[in-house]
């Protein structure tokens, strides 16, 4: 039946970018404007007067930090995100976002830079990742703009690449406890246009994946091709598109939402 009734506009979705949605979601996850209500005067005038780190006031982002902390005692690699049959994915895999990826890119020139301190540079190519073994996993994909997507990928698990090549360690030798590996690991895309921190056990989750094919087939340059980021216990702004560097760290690598007032953890 046909009608001249158009369905109803989201003026938010529509309008807002998704840095000012982040910015929208932070503040509700604080809050901010009950607290505003409930706290004297003074305190609320000495908060919003504090310098900011990392994009927002510090007194807040020491409150994303404590919530971090607390996230990190129950995180685990028994923790798993729910798993899907392939028949439940999603056909037309929703593209979200183009930071870092808006240039074009030849997949044939395409090569992993891994840099650790006090190392050369080691270059793997996507033939030697694809050499290692393959999982396969389909997971509710989730933004931090509030939609999910049940999604079908392919890949090498990032855990199996790091003890392959005996990466990530101070010693350079395979670890004999996760004190052994560097604090942190970082990724960038090529053109250094998006990056993103990752604690070493997120990183070494049995589910995070280093994902070059989607629904069974080689990754679009849309969706990051030819290597990208899936970790499914984080937010979808932490599966990074286009991996061209990871580096291994104690210090925490830049994370392009974090300096841009959202939490570093990211974690579901």
């Amino acid at each position: 039946m046909e009608t001249n009734e158009q369905t109803p506009q989201m003026p938010e979705r529509e309008v807002l970018t998704t840095e000012q949605q982040i910015r929208r979601r932070t503040l509700k996850a604080f809050g901010l404007f009950g607290l505003a209500s409930l706290l004297p005067v003074g305190i609320w005038k000495y908060v919003t007067s504090q310098p900011k780190e990392a994009g927002i006031l510090k007194p807040l982002r020491a409150i994303l930090n404590s919530n971090e902390q607390v996230a990190n005692t129950y995180f685990s690699n028994q923790h798993l995100a729910p798993t899907f049959a392939v028949e439940q994915a999603a056909k037309a895999v929703r593209i979200n976002g183009r930071e870092g990826i808006r240039t074009e890119l030849d997949p044939a020139t395409w090569q992993l830079q891994i840099q650790q301190p006090g190392r050369e540079t080691m270059i793997v190519t996507l033939d030697e990742i694809k050499a290692l073994p393959k999982q396969e996993l389909v997971f509710d994909f989730k933004c931090v703009e509030g939609w999910s997507q049940i999604q079908h990928w392919g890949g090498t698990r990032l855990a199996d690449l790091i003890s392959h090549y005996k990466l990530g360690t101070r010693t350079g030798q395979p670890a004999a406890s996760e004190a052994d590996y560097f604090n942190y690991l970082g990724m960038e895309t090529p053109d250094k246009g998006y990056y993103v921190g990752l604690d070493i056990a997120s990183a070494m989750h049995p589910q995070t994946l280093l994902a070059y094919e989607m629904n069974g087939e080689p990754l679009t340059g849309p969706h990051g091709a030819p290597l990208r980021l899936i970790i499914p216990v984080k937010y979808g702004v932490k599966n990074l598109k286009r991996i061209g560097t990871m580096t291994f760290a104690d210090d925490r690598p830049r994370d392009f939402w974090a300096e841009r007032g959202y939490d570093y953890h990211v974690g579901l």
